[in-house]
Formats: C-alpha cells, structure tokens, sequence
C-alpha cells in the first residue's frame, strides 16, 4: 500500500473480514491500521465528541504484536478481532486510563486495573483506540447528560446519539471504530444503535463479566457489542463471552454466535406483539418500518406468531423502582474520602461528603440517587421494592410462555427515531424512550436491534429489535444474519461516508 492511500483509508470504516483480509495479503500492516484510525479520530470527532479519551500508545503497541505475528505466521492464533480497531464505553475499567462515567466526580480516576471484557477484546487481537462519551453513570437515553458534553448523532448534528452508550454508537455509525463496547441496564446499547443506525448486541444476563464494568443497576447490566453488520458483532461476542470467576453471575458460554448465521429463518417462527405495535407513542414510520421486516420474514420462510407479553406494560414502573434502588446502593461508594471529586475547604467529614456528592455528581444522578434513598427506605420498601421484584417475575414467566410458541420476538427497538438535542426536557418523557426494551433487561434475555433502513417522514435511521430466550442469543443472530441479507449491512453515516477500502486499493 502507498503512504498516500494508506493515508485516505477509513479503517473504521471498515468491516472485521476487510481489516484481516488486508492485513493477511500485505496491502497494509496493523500499525497502519493503527494510526488511520487515530488520524481520523483526531480529523472527525471534534465536531462528533464520541470519544473521551483516546489510547495511542496502546493502540500502536497492540499493532506492533499484530505484525509481529503476521510475520511469523502466527496471525491466525490471535484472536477474532486480530487488528481490528476497537474503542470502550468510559464506565468500563482500562488499566492506566481515565474511567470517568462521563461524571465530575470521577474526572480524575485513573483505573489500577482492566475489566474482563476489554481484557478479552484485547487479547483476542484488537486494537483499543480509547474510551467513549456517554450519559453520566450510565442514567439516559440520550448522552446529554455527560457531564463533558453531549455526542452529536452523525446522521444530524442536531439530534442525539440515543443513549447511555451513545458515544460507542456514534464511533461505529461515524467509522471511527469497527467494533465499539457499551453497557445496557434498559435499553442502553439497543436504542442508542437503533439512533445511529449501527448492530447493537445485549446479549442475555450472564453471557459477559460485569468485572471492571461500573454498576449502575447490578441484577440488569449487561455488556455487549456495537458493530456495522451482525458478524461482526458475533465476532466481538465470541471474544468476550464466558465464564468469569471474578464474576459471580457470569456464565460458562461455549457458543460460537457466529456458527448459525448463514442458515436463513426458515422454518423458524418469529413472534410479534400486537400490544408493541398499538402502544401509545410509537411513530408511524416507526410502526410501518416494523410491519415491512414482518413481512420480509415471512417471505424468508419464517412464521409469524402473536405472542402476548401481558405485564410488560408494567415493566417501565418496575424499572424506575429496581433500577434507582440499585443504582443507590452502587454509587454509596463514591464518598469522595478514598477516590472521586472532593470539594475543598470544609472543616469536617459531614460537610465535605454532602458537598462533593452534590457538586460531583450531575442532576439526573441525584435525582436517581434520591429516588433509590426513599424506595429503600423503612416503610417505603414494602410498598414499592417488593411489588417490583414480583413483577419482575411476572414479566419472565411471560417470556418464558410466549417463547414456547416461538424462537425469537420481533419488536420496535425504541418508538421514535432520534429526537433533537434539548427537545426533551422533561425526565419522564425521556425514560419513554426505553419503553420496548426495558423489559428484556428486566427478565435477563438477550435483545439487538438491527437497522432496517431509513424511516419515511424523517430520514433517519429506524431499527428492529429482536429477542432471544435466555441463553439463546443464537437465535436472534440468525433472524438478524438473514434480514440483513435484504437490508445490507449498516452504512457508515453520510457525512462520515468514504469510499471503501477496495475502491482505494492499488
């Protein structure tokens, strides 16, 4: 490859396959990769503001064992995602880097130790350019609550990225990563991806370590991948997934998420549920998009099935009682004594914890802070803890029913494309936004959302969320392989477009 096309080449923009492909026949090395990619971080995310932090000196040192191997033939020993450039939400631990939460109180923690999932996505050979913007604590749906500034969405700048992952979206949507890490407790990978256009994964509760992830909701967190197609994504699955002794609830996985996507929907049946489609809220053009790929599936050979979920209606007031009480509970520990924003010149202990909680953390934090304080507090619990917890189990055992009727659901993943930055001011309008995935969290069953094309009045990206039994994440992968057969893979955002690595190539 010469300087000058090394020099015009979007490797984000690039797909896993190109990347290893390019690197295996020597048309560039991965430390070219390396620094195309950093280049085009520093050209682009000014105006994006994806990225918190970036890693160049690991990002080179990772790409100098990348050539390393492929001069010694070892190349195929490394790892799914040999020489693929990768970037991590900033509430995932990455020794010697800040783990920031997008929150003052954390602006200066630097992290003593790495998570097990950006562990794994760097041993299995990737290239990690930095950490991403995102809502602070993880607590929105649309990253304007980051206390660095807001991630534009790359469709239109003046719309939001979704959220809280909204700057491991927007990187992907951007080509400024292949594969990005972000984290969902309601819906906080699937609607920022279905915003941007991009494969968002949360795979089932369990399938990826927690270790070195910042709590925000323990019992609902889960990590997943943010890619451009759906084998890419099942390429960063396989790399992280697993047991993890550092991780209690972590679970031993041995699927390989990439082994049933060539096989096609057919035969298969695809449930759909008519409450989703009537609710109060959905857009037209979302609700017309979702009718189309029921469609489509059904020309595939699939089965469409109604399925009821009857208390899934009750997943958003169970949500906003289970969520804050844990969130509560996490972030009792950022006291400002042993790490975190300390406010100066108070006299006492008492004074200088109130102080630096209140001015460390952002509104929408302690406003979760002090919702979570009054659920658990004696003679509220009862009242609300309690009830959530029993609906929690309502709205499994209704997964559980409606998935003896069929393999996989087909749902909206949000009802609404991307709104406009500040259009939503008020936090209960807001939480609407995760209204068709909260209950997959709730229940701890895997859920993606796969962009479909662009939605009729507004132009902007629309994206199918589809739903896995518990730990049968497969399933949805290959409902999501096959649609993406008609709808293609997802293109990197207009404005960010260029052309592809073929086209440049001597």
């Amino acid at each position: 490859m010469t300087a000058a096309t090394s020099e015009s080449t979007r490797f984000g923009a690039m797909s896993v396959e190109q990347i290893q492909t390019g690197l295996r026949n020597g048309e560039f090395s991965a430390r070219e990769v390396a620094e195309g990619a950093l280049r085009d971080i520093e050209a682009y995310d000014g105006q994006l503001h994806a990225f918190l932090e970036t890693t160049d000196e690991r990002a080179l040192a990772a790409a100098d064992k990348v050539d390393a191997a492929l001069a010694a033939g070892t190349f195929n020993q490394l790892g799914p995602l040999a020489g693929v450039p990768v970037a991590f939400k900033d509430n995932m631990n990455l020794e010697g880097t800040h783990t920031t939460c997008a929150s003052n109180m954390l602006a200066s923690y630097v992290s003593p130790f790495t998570a097990t999932c950006v562990e794994r996505t760097m041993a299995a050979g990737a290239l990690p350019l930095g950490k991403l913007n995102m809502d602070e604590f993880a607590f929105g749906s649309s990253t304007e609550t980051s206390a660095f500034g807001c991630t534009l969405n790359p469709w239109d700048h003046q719309r939001v990225p979704g959220g809280s992952s909204g700057g491991s979206a927007a990187a992907v949507a951007a080509g400024l990563a292949c594969v990005t890490l972000g984290s969902d407790t309601g819906g906080s990978i699937r609607q920022p991806a279905s915003f941007c256009g991009v494969v968002g994964i949360k795979p089932t509760y369990g399938v990826v370590s927690r270790y070195g992830v910042v709590a925000f909701g323990s019992s609902l967190d889960q990590v997943g991948p943010f890619a451009r197609s759906v084998r890419d994504a099942a390429l960063a699955l396989n790399a992280m997934s697993g047991h993890d002794s550092l991780d209690c609830t972590s679970q031993q996985v041995a699927t390989d998420f990439t082994a049933n996507l060539e096989q096609g929907v057919e035969g298969m049946k695809v449930g759909v549920v008519p409450a989703f489609m009537e609710a109060e809220g959905v857009s037209a053009e979302v609700r017309d998009k979702i009718s189309e790929v029921a469609a489509k599936l059904e020309g595939l050979g699939a089965q469409l099935v109604e399925v009821e979920l009857p208390h899934a209606q009750a997943a958003m007031s169970a949500y906003y009682v289970l969520g804050p009480c844990e969130a509560f509970s996490n972030l009792a520990r950022f006291d400002s004594v042993r790490y975190g924003y300390r406010d100066p010149g108070h006299a006492d202990l008492g004074s200088q914890y109130e102080a630096s909680r209140a001015k460390g953390f952002g509104p929408e934090a302690r406003r979760r802070i002090m919702l979570g304080s009054y659920l658990l507090s004696a003679g509220v619990y009862d009242k609300y803890y309690y009830p959530a917890q029993q609906v929690r189990t309502l709205i499994t055992r209704d997964y559980q029913a409606a998935y003896e009727q069929c393999d996989c659901i087909l749902a909206p993943t949000s009802p609404r494309t991307a709104f406009k930055l500040g259009e939503i001011s008020d936090p209960t309008s807001m939480y609407l936004s995760d209204m068709f995935t909260i209950s997959i969290n709730i229940a701890g069953n895997g859920g993606m959302s796969l962009p479909v094309g662009l939605g009729a009045q507004s132009g902007l990206p629309v994206g199918a969320q589809l739903i896995a039994p518990a730990f049968k994440d497969e399933s949805m992968l290959r409902v999501a392989a096959a649609l993406e057969s008609l709808y293609g893979c997802a293109q990197v955002a207009p404005g960010y477009a260029a052309a592809s690595s073929a086209q440049e190539r001597e």
